[in-house]
């Protein structure tokens, strides 16, 4: 800066000097230059003393370069002449220290920093979305006394720009900076479960989960009772969301539980939330121990221990029983005790037969686990078998000597001494088995009636026991307790032998013969069904005959006693018995096969059965049966159906009393429908039509079958009743009986039976069995033909 400026002018007049411009205020920082100049054309020489020029410039200018700057110009003539100008420096509007953005944690006092320089006091304002924010009328905000905007428990719906404005009135100047506010919102986190429950060794996988919210959007992170949960490639154990948020444990296992921490972090702070993992494991045995024992041993303690969450409860079992916690056996021989995860059985004065295979089980409410332990127990031999053996000579026999000993024993046996088998006993042969040992004996004489030694030895020790084998004997007679006649049979009530020989008896004998006869008639029944019912029941009397009758037992070496002969008399003619009645419900349980069986014909041939049935209230058509026809098929019955049967035989002196049996009909199967495509085949009714027409088809050639070679049949019908002639080929020949009748065209019942001679109608054939009958229920419930219409 040139404080002066020297002019020499040669002129006469005054000089008039001027500073262009001639007010200067100049703006800290701000560059500005004046113009000293003098009026008047005359030429000018200028000097310059300070090898400047006639312009004052100041370069950024300060407070400090702030004054009076004076232009003096110098004339020889004139002398001096100069010209002032008052230089100010001022402060323009400037804001020093106003940051943007400003961040703020959420809840808390905010400052809105705003520091404005100027070189007068200028006033602020804050703005907020246009408006300034002192008429919004919120306490919460307040302007300080260094301008600064307070904004008490700042909002997250605080955050946006505010806007410092700063106005000097004396000016008119009026400055602005924009300041972006940020609130930072502290994290909040929250497990969405607080408990998960797994299962351990299942490899099964398990979720935890947390959902955070904040702002800036929070970071998060897993702890594992305090320790960090990092994801490692190589184990694959843990992996996580791409926020980290979902926690997945892979192959979940018992030392998985624990107690784990979500934490949710941003710039605003940190939260956590807890999620305990409960693992709970199927129960399984981790230890069991066989043992080893002597018989007789004071005692000996089986182990058993098991892991699981929940705590498994420990059973016991052996082949034959379960033996439960804390229980004892009424010779306290056996006592359980469970503690924890540990079980033990513990045995007191150890018995053989405590030996064998013992199972602990371990059971929780995810599942069990078992395991076997085996208990040895090393005996002498111990001998078992029937003592007496019977037989008689010439029939083989086994003697068995059963041993059980452990460790296994050896056995041989002994006849007065001498080992066997032996050149003096060749009729003797021994097989063994681990279990027992079988002596073989086929008696030639008496001589191989007797005692005989069977020896078993092992380490422990040896035992030894003595069979007897005894020469059988014929059973003694039974007791005849009680005879009920009828007219053709009998039934002979009896108690069984008291001595059977020592061998079973097989069969019982029946002898009877009328009084005055010399010959007995006899019959064998088989021993297991006479002694069931406690009776035999003989057959083929006459009426009105007095018997009498003995019986004797039979087994294996013959024909035992007589007993001593009862006396009966047979009843007269009468109607028959009521017959017994057993029935099987067939295959596709809408079908019966109703067993009848024969019982007293009452003196006269049955003439046939008469069997009649129902559902609910409503009877059946009557049914009649041959008498030589063991039983009758019931079929198309109603499904799920209670049925009621009832059978009387028929003789000449008339029928007998009804006999009843019950049953039920299966339910109905479920049955696939068929398909409705039209290709799948033909249709219920096109069916039902081609059965119709090969029906009456047959009907047809039947019937001209027997109009041309038996003369009979619909169309002999049609042409002896119309047109009063004989068919073709017809000759005179003596009547015989029609093997065809005219019957009218409606459901019957067909019952075919072989052609008899007037002989066999008398009865001559009474016990020889002719096909059974079969019987179908009829829709429209049509009347069944009468026997005589039954024959063709």
């Amino acid at each position: 800066v040139c404080p002066c400026l020297t002019v020499l002018i040669p002129l006469p007049a005054s000089l008039q000097v001027d500073i262009v411009p001639s007010q200067g205020e100049i703006s800290v920082g701000e560059s500005k230059f004046f113009l000293c100049q003098v009026a008047g054309e005359q030429r000018i020489s200028v000097v310059r003393n300070d090898d400047s020029s006639s312009t004052l410039t100041i370069y950024n200018a300060n407070i400090d370069d702030a004054g009076i700057y004076k232009c003096v110009v110098s004339s020889p003539e004139e002398g001096d002449s100069e010209a002032t100008v008052n230089v100010k420096i001022f402060q323009k509007l400037m804001f020093k220290n106003a940051p943007t953005p400003q961040e703020f944690k959420e809840g808390d006092d905010a400052v809105i920093v705003c520091d404005v320089v100027s070189s007068l006091p200028p006033t602020i304002i804050w703005k907020h979305k246009g408006r300034d924010v002192i008429l919004k009328k919120d306490v919460r905000f307040i302007v300080l006394s260094n301008n600064y905007l307070q904004i008490r428990g700042i909002k997250k719906t605080d955050e946006g720009t505010y806007r410092c404005e700063g106005r000097i009135l004396a000016r008119g100047e009026i400055n602005f900076k924009d300041i972006q506010v940020i609130v930072n919102v502290p994290p909040s986190v929250r497990a969405r479960q607080s408990t998960m429950n797994a299962t351990a060794n299942l490899s099964q996988s398990v979720t935890l989960a947390c959902d955070a919210d904040g702002f800036p959007e929070p970071t998060v992170s897993w702890t594992k009772d305090g320790e960090p949960v990092e994801e490692v490639e190589e184990e694959d154990k843990y992996s996580f969301t791409s926020d980290g948020s979902e926690l997945v444990i892979h192959r979940v296992d018992k030392s998985d539980e624990a107690e784990y921490i979500c934490i949710a972090e941003n710039k605003a702070g940190e939260a956590d939330a807890t999620i305990h993992l409960k693992v709970f494991a199927k129960p399984k045995i981790t230890y069991v121990e066989n043992k080893t024992a002597m018989e007789l041993e004071e005692q000996i303690t089986l182990t058993c221990e098991a892991s699981g969450d929940p705590i498994p409860s420990i059973t016991w079992r052996t082949s034959s029983r379960n033996i439960s916690s804390e229980e004892k056996t009424l010779d306290g021989r056996i006592v359980v005790r469970s503690h924890a995860r540990v079980s033990s059985l513990t045995l007191k004065d150890i018995q053989y037969t405590d030996a064998g295979e013992y199972v602990c089980t371990a059971s929780n409410t995810i599942g069990q686990d078992s395991q076997a332990m085996y208990l040895e127990v090393q005996y002498a031999p111990k001998l078992q078998g029937p003592v007496a053996v019977y037989t008689w000579e010439g029939n083989q026999v086994n003697i068995t000597c059963e041993v059980f000993a452990y460790p296994s024993a050896v056995i041989s046996w002994f006849r007065d001494g001498q080992l066997l088998p032996s050149s003096n006993y060749s009729n003797i042969k021994i097989y063994n088995t681990p279990s027992a040992s079988y002596l073989e004996v086929t008696p030639d004489s008496e001589n191989d009636f007797g005692n005989y030694n069977c020896t078993a030895v092992n380490r422990i020790g040896q035992e030894s026991s003595e069979f007897i084998l005894v020469q059988a004997d014929t059973p003694s007679s039974p007791s005849i307790g009680r005879v009920e006649p009828y007219s053709s049979s009998a039934q002979v009530e009896f108690d069984e032998p008291e001595a059977t020989g020592g061998v079973p008896i097989l069969r019982y004998k029946a002898e009877w013969r009328a009084l005055g006869e010399g010959d007995w008639h006899s019959r064998l029944y088989d021993a297991k069904e006479a002694n069931a019912e406690g009776t035999v029941t003989i057959t083929g009397l006459r009426p009105e005959t007095t018997y009498a009758v003995r019986l004797s037992a039979v087994n294996g070496k013959g024909v035992g006693e007589l007993s001593l002969p009862a006396e009966f008399k047979t009843q007269p003619v009468r109607e028959p018995s009521a017959p017994k009645l057993e029935g099987h419900i067939g295959e596709d349980g809408n079908s019966i096969k109703v067993n009848v069986i024969k019982q007293d014909d009452g003196g006269s041939p049955i003439r046939h059965y008469l069997i009649k049935y129902k559902h609910s209230s409503e009877w059946k058509p009557e049914i009649r049966l041959p008498s030589g026809s063991d039983h009758v098929m019931l079929k198309s019955l109603d499904w799920n159906a209670d049925y009621e049967v009832y059978v009387v035989a028929e003789n000449q002196q008339g029928k007998s009393k009804p006999a009843h049996y019950a049953f039920r009909t299966s339910a109905q199967p479920t049955v696939i429908p068929a398909s409705s495509s039209p290709a799948s085949g033909l249709g219920t009714a096109a069916i039902i039509g081609i059965l119709v027409v090969v029906f009456v088809a047959l009907l047809v050639a039947v019937d001209v079958t027997c109009y041309f070679l038996n003369k009979c049949g619909l169309l002999m019908c049609i042409a002896v009743n119309l047109c009063g002639k004989s068919g073709p080929g017809a000759k005179v020949l003596t009547p015989k009986p029609p093997l065809c009748v005219c019957v009218p065209l409606k459901p019957v019942l067909v019952v075919l039976l072989p052609r008899k001679t007037p002989a066999e109608d008398k009865g001559a054939a009474q016990d020889r069995k002719s096909p059974a009958a079969e019987v179908k229920t009829v829709p429209n419930e049509a009347t069944q033909t009468k026997e005589s219409e039954s024959k063709a």
